[in-house]
């Protein structure tokens, strides 16, 4: 995992100062998911975006193999041989994440409802359990939505991530760990924001699944 980080360092210079905070994300997400967690992820706009980028990279494979638990292609099998061979063959791993920009029947409900700026925070009370992450990206760190989202997550016993740019900012006050990326201007900021998420991405893919 040192490896990838590394890497990204030596293709993203400015992102050095960032390293052991982008560590010390994917260690929370090792120890959520060596746990059965899940990771809950909120975003606005461009990074509703990367919210949904997120999730594709860990509910399939990424760069690694994700395999199928043991024993679950052999139960596949046993319940239909013929399908069950279709999904041993074709299913892959998965690393459970959730965005939560992407439920646009529940948010437009719960918007016109109650309260809008809870659509999020709605979501982790729902989904979220203690020891699951919830990942906050906002560039200015000062989203209200995902702001509240953070608060519900804390009550929930959950762990948060934030990802935003680089001035202070108030989501990194219920943050664990606050990936602020050395950037202000919002598109500069998106331009640091993939290349972390991704390699956090990886470094928790390999260690599920790199042997």
């Amino acid at each position: 995992m040192k490896a990838i980080l590394d890497e990204l360092v030596v293709r993203y210079p400015a992102l050095e100062c960032v390293r052991e905070q982008i560590w010390q994300a994917a260690q929370l997400l090792v120890e959520s998911y060596s746990a059965d967690g899940k990771l809950l992820i909120a975003g606005n706009g461009g990074s509703a975006a990367d919210a949904e980028h997120i999730v594709g990279e860990m509910m399939k494979t990424f760069c690694i193999q994700k395999t199928l638990p043991d024993g679950y292609a052999e139960e596949l099998v046993a319940c239909d041989p013929e399908m069950g061979n279709v999904l041993r063959t074709h299913l892959q791993g998965a690393l459970p994440a959730i965005a939560l920009d992407g439920h646009i029947s529940l948010s437009t409900a719960y918007m016109n409802d109650c309260e809008p700026l809870l659509c999020f925070a709605q979501q982790v009370n729902g989904y979220g359990r203690p020891g699951d992450v919830f990942l906050g990206i906002s560039t200015s760190g000062n989203s209200r939505n995902v702001l509240y989202a953070a608060v519900a997550a804390k009550a929930r016993g959950m762990k948060v991530i934030g990802l935003t740019g680089g001035r202070d900012n108030r989501l990194e006050r219920f943050a664990d760990v606050c990936i602020k990326v050395p950037e202000t201007e919002t598109f500069k900021i998106q331009e640091l924001h993939l290349p972390v998420y991704h390699c956090i991405c990886l470094m928790v893919e390999k260690h599920f699944f790199g042997k």
